[in-house]
């Protein structure tokens, strides 16, 4: 078994056990970010997420980056065709971020010294897309097979952390309003 192998079903181990060890979102991602770009040997990664129009990603988790380049404004996904195929299920390599016309920001993506990004949708066992996930090399390069199968492995797992978060959400949600709708009916 390869190196590379070896860290990525370690990091696979270690993105599962944080998906069933907690069901905060923010955390989650966090974790999925740092861990998934440690493994691809990487200067960073990220996870956006669609808001409820579908028009923007919104920043759900990243790893690497820093503030000043997270804070370079909205991700529209009609301004940003790398996003917009990746949301229409393709995988995306953009091999020189700073030239490349699918990519948003381009002087931002220079500035923080990103070259190659390579783009994965966040995809439901449903096929519905709810984001993407990107990870940024500091230099130019490709990707192998291996590395796009894994990031893509690693997307699919924080697409299902994402959505248990969300059903777990909205059954506390529920489940208050029905106890506090419960008491209401008592003292009346």
């Amino acid at each position: 078994m390869l190196d590379c192998e070896r860290s990525y079903f370690k990091t696979l181990y270690e993105a599962i056990r944080v998906i069933n060890s907690s069901l905060e979102p923010m955390e989650l991602l966090g974790r999925i970010a740092e861990q998934t770009a440690k493994a691809l040997e990487v200067k960073a990664c990220s996870l956006r997420l669609l808001d409820r129009s579908g028009a923007n990603l919104l920043p759900g988790a990243s790893f690497g980056l820093s503030k000043g380049y997270l804070r370079k404004g909205k991700v529209e996904v009609n301004k940003s065709k790398l996003d917009k195929e990746a949301l229409a299920g393709a995988t995306v390599h953009v091999r020189d971020a700073s030239t490349d016309d699918r990519f948003q920001y381009k002087d931002a993506a220079k500035t923080e010294g990103i070259k190659s990004v390579l783009v994965v949708p966040l995809k439901l066992e449903d096929k519905k897309i709810i984001g993407v996930m990107r990870v940024y090399s500091a230099e130019e390069r490709d990707f192998c097979e291996s590395e796009v199968e894994f990031l893509i492995i690693m997307a699919n797992l924080s697409a299902i952390a994402i959505e248990n978060a969300r059903l777990h959400q909205a059954l506390k949600s529920d489940y208050e309003l029905l106890t506090a709708f419960q008491y209401q009916t008592f003292e009346d």
